[in-house]
Parts: C-alpha cells; structure tokens; sequence
C-alpha cells in the first residue's frame, strides 16, 4: 500500500501584521482574512518562509507540545495565512501573484482600501463636520511664503472658449429628466478613452496615443458605462472599446437604484444619465514598471481622463460629476472582475442640467450648511462614527 504524500505548509506571501487598538493583527491582503493573535503566531510564520513539513515546529519550538502546535498550525491554514501542498491554492493569491514586484506596499494598500462605508445623511455629515470645525478648523486650501521675495504675474487669459470650459467645470448632483444624446455622449467616450492614433515602437510593437497621458503609453484604464437615460441606447451595463469606438453591450437595464447602489449609496446620483465605470488592468503597468511607486501612476491616470472627461461634458453643457465612494465588489461582481487583475478604481457620470440652472450641487446641503459649504464642491460623505 502506497503511503500518502506528506503535507508540507508555506507562509502565504501576502501575509502582513500590524498593531491596531493595542492587539496584534496579522492579515492576509490577498484574501482579506484578518485575525487578532499573539507574538507566537509571528514565530510560527516564520518558520515556513518555504515549503516544510509540520516537524520544522518541533524542533524551532520544543517548549509547546506537538497538540498546541498542531492546532495552531491548523488555525492558520484555515485562515489562509498558511498555505497547504496538497491543496489548491487560494483564487485571489493565485490572482495575486501578478503583484509580487508591487507587493505588499501596494497590495496591502489596494485591497484595504475597498469597499469602505461612507455616510450620505445629510444631517449626520452636517453633524460630524460642525464637530470637526470646533475641534480642528477646516485646513486652508492654499499656502505662503510671506517672507520671500514676492512677484507679481499678470492676469491669466479667460477669453476664449476653453478657458471658459474651465472656469464652469463644477461637480453636479441635481439633474433634469431629459436623456443625453447619443453623439453626446460617444463624444464623451471618443475625446475622454478613445484611441487617437498608434504609434509604432522599434521591436516593441504598436502603442495608443490618448488625450490623456499614460505612464509608458500602456493605457491601464478600461471604462464601462452603465446607460439609464441616453436617447437612442437601451438601457444597460456596456464595456467601451476605446480602438473601435463601439459600446459592447454586456447586459441590459439601469436603474436608478443601480447608479446609487454602485455609488455606495449616493442617492443624489440616481437620476443620471449614464456613469462610466474606470477600472484598471493592472497587468499593462505591471509588465513594465516593477515598483510599488508604480501603483500611483495608475491611480493618477484615473485623474487625468476624469478631468478630461468633466471638462468635455462642460463644452457638451452637460451636468458631470465623480466619486471615489463605491461599492467596488458589487460593482466588480456584475462586471465579472476579480478586483485584483482588474479592478474599478473611479467613477464618473453625466446627465443633463436643470433648466435655468448654472450649478446645481448636493439637493440639501446648500440650504443646510450654508455658502461656506460650497467651497467643498467636490465633497465626499466622510464615514461617521
């Protein structure tokens, strides 16, 4: 009879600690397990930096008994902080494993930055930041050097069409009834994502030129658009293909529920038109750039097409607007992403602007906190505790 092959374990790579509310915390950023535990389990870890067998604690730790140490042994697989050879590895660590030149400063960072809370009533917020304000001023956006030498510039330029693009750039969150037009709104697509021309690189191969730039011309960003209200497009969830120019209709309907539900429950963003899912396909960047830092230029392309993308909104005289609360799982989950190769990192959206109205912010908030609010125009609910 054939004996069985022995098991042997392996620290995950993924594995992080840390001290939160004075306990020691040891979590799995790959698959988000998260468990308090004492200095001992540290020690256990260690001793399985490569593949070893159960033994490697007898002899590192002679002091417990072979049960105690089992047991822990076993805790830790079940948590996934331990990885077993006779089992299959873990989907998400498996998904993870693109990241080891990022890893851990930007995977830990990725992966513990999803899916927060954020509180969007308006009496709570309105409640934290009256308590905020007597605690600690609201900072002030600008900064001097009063005792440095002091030179005035003249007047910047506001004539002309685009920088009169710039100077009305608001962020919306009051919208009308009517749709957008479908050429506004492929002009959105085609100015902000689409492929403007190919460049060819010698041995390399071709690259996309964008309105936008991108770190090494790889073009991390996908969007998605979720359409409720665009005249002459059903109703769904399409992906953009940003050579071609189409929409690929993934699955049909919107609702405004869906907007507010993908927007972490930002009510006010129900009545859209139509919101552009940004994700990003970690594996372009990745293929060139091997440190965590690179992990910001992804994130800082997401800015730029934003920018973008309000900016030709404005000149279209539409009502654009973006957040960074979102339900990124579900959103992920309906998309058919794992959030680790691709994952939503931004939204922006679009519809079309009250009649008579230059602005039209947050539906209470103007009335409840007063004009020094609106300063805060690109304000985001805070989580209240």
């Amino acid at each position: 009879m054939r004996n069985p092959k022995r098991v042997l374990y392996r620290r995950s790579p993924f594995v992080v600690c840390y001290w939160a509310d004075e306990r020691l915390v040891f979590e799995n950023f790959a698959t988000g397990a998260r468990i308090n535990a004492d200095p001992i389990a540290c020690t256990i870890l260690d001793s399985f930096d490569r593949w070893g067998p159960f033994e490697v604690l007898l002899i590192r730790m002679p002091e417990y008994s072979p049960a105690s140490l089992r047991q822990a042994l076993l805790a830790l697989v079940q948590q996934n902080f331990l990885q077993r050879s006779d089992r299959k590895a873990n989907p998400r660590e498996q998904a993870m494993e693109a990241w080891k030149y990022w890893s851990p400063a930007a995977g830990f960072f990725h992966t513990s930055t999803r899916d927060d809370e954020i509180t969007t009533d308006s009496k709570e917020i309105e409640k934290f930041l009256r308590q905020q304000a007597k605690v600690q001023p609201m900072p002030v956006p600008v900064k001097h050097y009063p005792r440095k030498r002091q030179i005035l510039l003249p007047p910047p330029k506001v004539s002309g069409e685009f920088p009169q693009v710039l100077l009305s750039r608001r962020t919306w969150r009051r919208f009308s009834k009517r749709p957008v037009e479908l050429p506004a709104l492929a002009t959105l697509l085609g100015l902000t994502w689409g492929v403007q021309r190919w460049f060819q690189l010698p041995t390399l191969g071709r690259v996309a030129l964008k309105t936008a730039p991108s770190g090494g011309s790889l073009h991390p960003i996908e969007v998605y658009v979720l359409a409720r209200r665009v005249r002459g497009l059903p109703p769904g969830l399409y992906h953009y293909a940003a050579d071609r120019h189409r929409l690929e209709l993934l699955k049909r309907g919107a609702s405004p529920r869906q907007i507010s539900d993908y927007m972490a429950g930002q009510w006010w963003y129900g009545p859209a038109s139509a919101i552009m899912l940004m994700t990003a396909v970690f594996g372009r960047t990745q293929w060139k750039y091997r440190t965590p830092r690179a992990y910001r230029t992804v994130l800082t392309e997401t800015g730029h097409l934003c920018q973008t993308f309000c900016l030709v909104a404005t000149w279209l005289g539409l009502a654009p607007f973006c957040s960074l609360a979102l339900a990124d799982s579900r959103i992920e989950q309906d998309l058919g992403l794992n959030g680790v190769e691709e994952s939503v990192l931004y939204v922006a959206g679009v519809g079309t602007r009250p009649a008579q109205t230059d602005w039209a912010p947050s539906p209470d908030f103007r009335e409840r906190l007063g004009k020094q609010l609106l300063c805060l125009e690109g304000f985001s609910s805070p989580k209240v505790s």
